[in-house]
């Protein structure tokens, strides 16, 4: 084995915190090469912006720090060092300008990851960072080296530092299954079992319902749970509903299902109109229509909501042709759905969970294993969709940097 630089950094993951660690890394003097299972950089990235690559959020910072919940005083120092407007200029650096959408979400120009992942590649490898593919960490051997199963055999590698970034378990093709979770425990390093988050929820729809409307949206609806109400739209599937509105309770949701089997979810069809206003429009005779013809024509309510409505009351025992014009406008805005499992992590946006805080000094140091680093989802915080994630993701790996270039100075 060749002699070992004495700023040599291994990161470990080629996802967002990851290839950030490293960029502040290189920048600061280090030697790093970036490891990585997958076949290519960033897959999980590259699937986040199918939709339009949402990397951050506009709105004050205040406010932005609290999406963030319990874990806001532990992230908060990084994101302040690193927060949304930094990155929408390190984006623009990379020549790929940002814009502000209509909800306050932050997009690139461009609206896809791709380009601005191969610009910053580009840029990793201009400032000498190494990147070393199908290498899979699976821990250290005794004498602390990182130890790698590659398709050419086992590897052993030295560093000076390691920066963990290997995500959390959702979406385990694209390279985060959670395997880590094992290594470090058997270390002592306090994790917190990884839970789905920003996901959808298990429903017992009936035969008719489910076949007839699988993959149907509910638009312009409002969710309700505790004391927790969001606006926006979800999507029926064949074993319950998922969606961005969905996504933004996950977390209450999902505590609550974990704790007592089972959360009822109210949603109001038509949140837009007060009760008064949809009764009187539900008073209006139904003369020779069907019954549902005349309520999607009296309530504006689509197909998949007449049918919401018509599980609630079959549910209830109740007939809803039968339900007076106030009752009938009560479960229009409050259909109660009961949701009785949590999607699998598999097909989660994030996870929640992670190696716990206190594990982890100021510079993201893991206090137990000295100059190993840990970032992004690997750690015990959640966000909602919205560009929460990406934002702390970076801003993490950005702090792992700066915390590993603290301790190599320290050693040399």
């Amino acid at each position: 084995m060749s002699a070992v630089s004495k700023n040599q950094v291994a990161v470990i993951g080629a996802g967002p915190a990851g290839l950030m660690a490293a960029e502040v890394l290189a920048q600061g003097g280090a030697s790093v090469t970036v490891y990585d299972a997958m076949p290519s950089a960033g897959r999980k990235f590259l699937m986040a912006g199918r939709g339009g690559l949402n990397l951050t959020h506009s709105e004050p910072l205040p406010a932005f720090l609290a999406r963030y919940r319990e874990a806001m005083p532990k992230l908060a120092a990084a994101i302040e060092a690193f927060p949304p407007d930094r990155l929408r200029q390190w984006s623009e650096q990379l020549g790929q300008p940002t814009f502000v959408g209509s909800s306050g979400r932050v997009f690139p120009e461009a609206f896809k990851a791709s380009p601005l992942l191969r610009a910053w590649l580009r840029r990793l490898d201009s400032m000498g960072v190494q990147l070393k593919l199908r290498h899979r960490w699976t821990g250290w051997d005794e004498q602390g080296r990182l130890l790698f199963e590659t398709p050419d055999g086992q590897r052993v590698t030295e560093a000076r530092a390691t920066v963990l970034a290997l995500g959390g378990a959702s979406w385990p093709r694209l390279g985060s299954d959670g395997g880590w979770t094992g290594t470090l425990g058997a270390k002592g390093v306090m994790i917190s079992p990884l839970r789905p988050a920003n996901c959808g929820f298990k429903v017992t729809w009936s035969d008719i319902f489910r076949d007839r409307f699988e993959g149907q949206p509910l638009k312009g609806i409002a969710l309700s749970f505790g004391s927790h109400t969001v606006r926006g739209e979800a999507i029926i599937t064949r074993t319950g509903i998922e969606g961005g509105a969905i996504y933004a309770l996950s977390a209450d949701l999902r505590e609550a299902i974990l704790d007592s089997g089972q959360a009822t979810l109210h949603i109001a069809l038509r949140p837009d109109l007060v009760i008064k206003d949809l009764v009187a429009r539900l008073s209006a005779p139904k003369g020779k229509q069907s019954f549902s013809n005349w309520l999607r024509k009296a309530a504006h309510l689509s197909p998949v909501g007449i049918g919401l409505l018509q599980e609630a009351a079959a549910k209830s025992g109740a007939s809803l042709s039968s339900l007076s014009p106030e009752k009938l406008a009560g479960l229009i805005n409050a259909v109660p759905v009961q949701l009785n499992g949590v999607a699998p992590i598999a097909r989660a946006i994030s996870t929640a969970g992670g190696i716990a805080f206190d594990e982890l000094d100021t510079d993201f140091m893991i206090r137990r294993l000295p100059g190993v680093f840990a970032a992004g989802e690997m750690l015990d915080w959640e966000a909602p969709t919205g560009g929460y994630l990406l934002q702390a993701s970076f801003a993490t790996g950005a702090a792992a940097g700066r915390g590993a270039l603290k301790w190599l100075s320290r050693q040399s």
